[in-house]
């Protein structure tokens, strides 16, 4: 089954803007557009960073932050201090950008940048190519993923059915697969053998159901007898 990928999910006409931008111009590109970041681009159409509204608040809140006192100041790192005045003070988009961006290149899956997104608790991704910004893809774009069209019912056999059950198992490391035996008959996939517990019991069936072309699940499974669980 082929799988999304970025060059299908990104929105490839991306609102970008030069890093001498003012800050005020930016904020007001944010909320004109009703978008949530901009990527800053260099002159060759590389990412140096993004502006997003959590950067523009971040300077906002900066005005008011005290001056430390006399002894607080003598433990404080002048680097660290000279880079949070620049951030919440500074005027261009350069200024205040996050230069820590994350790329993606266009092959790939959908099933990957979700992984990187929920890793690192990120709303977006750039999409690049040969170091130019080619889209960008967002959490709304991979929502698109999951109501993707799908394949045709050729695709769904018993057998190929069978199999991704099985791997999908082998994935996680609380799925007995070695007590555990999956079967499919008209994409109905059944458990017989011996479960360990209740939880497992859900894991397995929302496994199952969340393979595409499974049409119900059954369990046909006994309680893991005690003498077993020293080998799980």
């Amino acid at each position: 089954m082929t799988q999304l990928t970025a060059r299908d999910l990104m929105t490839p006409d991306v609102v970008s803007v030069p890093p001498e931008t003012p800050v005020l111009a930016v904020a007001r590109l944010l909320s004109e557009r009703g978008i949530s970041a901009v990527p800053v681009l260099g002159p060759a159409g590389e990412v140096l960073g993004v502006v997003t509204e959590a950067d523009l608040i971040r300077r906002l809140a900066g005005q008011e932050d005290a001056k430390p006192g006399w002894f607080a100041s003598l433990f404080v790192d002048p680097a660290a201090e000279a880079e949070r005045f620049a951030k919440t003070h500074g005027v261009r988009a350069q200024d205040i950008m996050t230069e820590t961006v994350l790329t993606v290149s266009e092959g790939d899956t959908a099933a990957h940048i979700a992984h990187l997104m929920e890793e690192r608790n990120i709303r977006r991704v750039f999409v690049v190519t040969d170091g130019r910004l080619r889209g960008i893809v967002s959490r709304a774009d991979l929502l698109r993923a999951l109501v993707a069209p799908m394949p045709e019912e050729g695709e769904f056999s018993d057998g190929r059915l069978r199999s991704a059950v099985i791997a999908a198992m082998r994935k996680q490391p609380w799925a007995d697969s070695f007590y555990t035996l999956v079967d499919v008959q008209e994409g109905v996939v059944t458990f017989h053998g011996f479960m360990r517990d209740e939880g497992v019991r859900r894991g397995l069936r929302v496994l199952a159901e969340a393979i595409p072309g499974v049409k119900g699940v059954k369990d046909e499974t006994q309680p893991m007898p005690n003498y077993l669980f020293a080998g799980v």
